[in-house]
């Protein structure tokens, strides 16, 4: 069961859009999955082709420092920092608790060498088959849901047994049958996918930083 708090941000993000309400119940298993998987010491990895590689990036941002809320240290961590003399103190002060989250698409060198060498609709999949572990989750955004390195990273993914999360357009596309949970934007244009994109892992992201981190 989510906190109060938690509840209450996914349900303002409803309120405010009925696309988002819509899928309301898909929100938040979306919310649970992650912080289930943060608990557990896993990780997210998260990738998209274009304006959804920005997205990932975004994502990233929210998750590995802090987005709404405070986030102190663990307090064994932060002990061991200061024991390293000034700069540990500075690092204890200003270090925040992070989640760890890799966006797939940062990687240029590694991007290049697999188009140059292999193809490109395997890029993220051969991430996923070297980053990716049981404990973790993957998460693909394409607002079409056929994106084909998207897809192929999922089955990879799933076949390494990750959870798998998806952020598509209304009808989810191919990726609604390959993957485990899928956050389907009810919208008909690309750039109105994306607008309601950014509001989805805006709710996700504060809602499990809430959770984790929340009152």
């Amino acid at each position: 069961m989510l906190k109060p708090g938690t509840e209450a941000i996914v349900n303002r993000y409803c309120e405010n859009e009925p696309a988002i309400a819509a899928i309301h119940k898909s929100l938040t298993q979306a919310v649970v999955v992650l912080v289930e998987t943060f608990q557990r010491g896993g990780k997210l990895l998260v990738c998209g082709n274009g304006g959804s590689c920005a997205d990932a990036d975004h994502i990233v941002g929210e998750l590995v420092k802090a987005f709404r809320i405070e986030r102190p240290l663990d307090s064994s961590f932060a002990a061991s920092l200061e024991r390293l003399g000034a700069d540990g103190k500075l690092l204890a002060q200003k270090l925040q608790g992070g989640l760890p989250a890799i966006n797939l698409g940062s990687h240029t060198a590694l991007m290049t060498a697999m188009d140059n060498d292999v193809g490109s609709e395997y890029v993220f999949a051969q991430q996923v088959a070297a980053y990716g572990q049981a404990e973790d989750v993957f998460l693909g955004i394409s607002t079409s849901g056929n994106s084909r390195n998207v897809l192929l990273a999922g089955k990879t993914a799933k076949a390494k047994g990750l959870k798998t999360l998806a952020l598509t357009g209304r009808t989810g596309g191919e990726m609604a049958e390959e993957f485990d949970l899928i956050l389907c934007a009810g919208a008909g244009c690309t750039e109105d996918v994306q607008d309601l994109h950014s509001k989805l892992y805006h709710a996700v992201c504060a809602a499990v930083e809430y959770e984790l981190w929340g009152d």
